[in-house]
């Protein structure tokens, strides 16, 4: 009788505790990927209000913003290295080139948001002075996007 109830355990047992360990290991990754959007998606709100609290700087406007003296010059560079960096951050903790479900869905809002500043020439002139000694292949992707957006305006004022 025990080893009858060995080989139960053995053969029933054990492959559903490894599908319970596998099942819970997915769910443990998917709930701290959702937990970094969030944090990072917490940031970039912060970055708005910081632009908000910014207001004479009109990072908001997509329109680039004539006439600022030497002072809101930095302090808009000084904004602008915030979000690169940021920008950057997201990249690394959450791109993946195999994306699928969720995780391609979250990271698509934030390649909006990026094709969003991709979009003002001033963004892409502070990508110019932001970028160097960043990590290379979010440089390359950064750029390519606002190489795309760059192309999809001239074409769209065409």
């Amino acid at each position: 009788m025990w080893e009858t109830a060995s080989y139960v355990v053995t053969v029933i047992g054990l492959p559903m505790a490894i599908a319970f360990y596998a099942l819970d290991r997915l769910k443990q990754r998917s709930q701290e990927e959702e937990e970094t959007y969030l944090h990072l998606s917490d940031e970039y709100v912060s970055f708005l209000r910081l632009a908000l609290d910014n207001a004479d700087l009109r990072l908001l406007d997509p329109a680039a913003t004539p006439g600022l003296d030497e002072e809101q010059r930095m302090r808009k560079s000084a904004l602008m290295g915030v979000l690169i960096s940021l920008f950057e951050r997201a990249y690394i903790l959450t791109y993946r080139d195999d994306m699928r479900g969720s995780e391609l869905r979250r990271w698509r809002s934030w390649e909006d948001w990026m094709r969003e500043w991709c979009r003002r020439e001033d963004f892409r002139s502070a990508m110019k002075m932001h970028l160097p000694g960043e990590d290379p292949e979010f440089v390359a992707y950064l750029e390519a996007l606002a190489e795309q957006e760059r192309g999809d305006r001239s074409r769209a004022s065409s």
